[in-house]
């Protein structure tokens, strides 16, 4: 399976499929989507109103990538569950925490 992320100079995008008020925040791993394309599956605690899942999104993947959460902002999806993640950084490093954290 393909990885959820394509490399750009100064970032690399990350595609997530979000399941909100998930009982718990949690990475759980690569997915492919209906497309075939992979998708990283994260859930929240958060309900899906006012932002409140995206936001909780956003703070998960910092926490767990150990960056600043003004690093990782949303491209697409804002009430879709599948999301595009812009991540500012060196992206061979993100790449590299990314493929630790998921193992």
């Amino acid at each position: 399976m393909s990885r959820p992320w394509s490399l750009f100079d100064d970032h690399l995008r990350l595609a997530v499929r979000l399941t909100p008020n998930g009982g718990r925040d949690a990475l759980d791993g690569i997915e492919a989507g209906g497309e075939g394309e992979a998708l990283l599956k994260a859930r929240v605690t958060a309900v899906p109103e006012k932002g409140k899942a995206n936001k909780a999104l956003i703070l998960l993947i910092a926490k767990s990538l150990r960056i600043p959460k003004s690093s990782v902002s949303l491209v697409s999806g804002e009430t879709a569950r599948k999301k595009i993640l812009r991540i500012d950084g060196d992206p061979e490093d993100l790449v590299k925490k990314l493929e630790i954290f998921l193992g």
